[in-house]
């Protein structure tokens, strides 16, 4: 995982979900990819993916349900987790959870 990105726009409009609990902001890059940096604080959530997901733990940790999957995984940081493309996950955090998602 790197560390920081060069060369990139992001957008000054944050996306909030669950009542403020998780925020992040959306980080374009020249190829067209796209990424998220966010923030989220403990809860139990749910979120819905339409391209593929790559998660990436930057703090804190996270316990996941990921799709078709009968057991939940903790995921700490430094570590990271894929999401296919139209489909639902659950999270529960203990801990607040700083991230990164890629996406595509």
């Amino acid at each position: 995982m790197s560390d920081r990105f060069e060369n990139v726009t992001i957008l000054k409009q944050a996306n909030v979900y669950y009542e403020g609990k998780v925020v992040s902001r959306t980080v374009l890059f020249p190829d067209g990819s796209r990424k998220t940096l966010g923030f989220m604080l403990p809860g139990e959530y749910e979120f819905g993916t339409a391209a593929p997901e790559l998660m990436e733990i930057l703090a804190g940790e996270m316990a996941v349900l990921l799709p078709a999957a009968s057991d939940w995984q903790t995921f700490k940081a430094g570590s990271s987790f894929h999401i296919p493309p139209d489909s639902k996950f659950k999270l529960i955090l203990k801990l607040p959870v700083d991230y990164c998602c890629s996406y595509g």
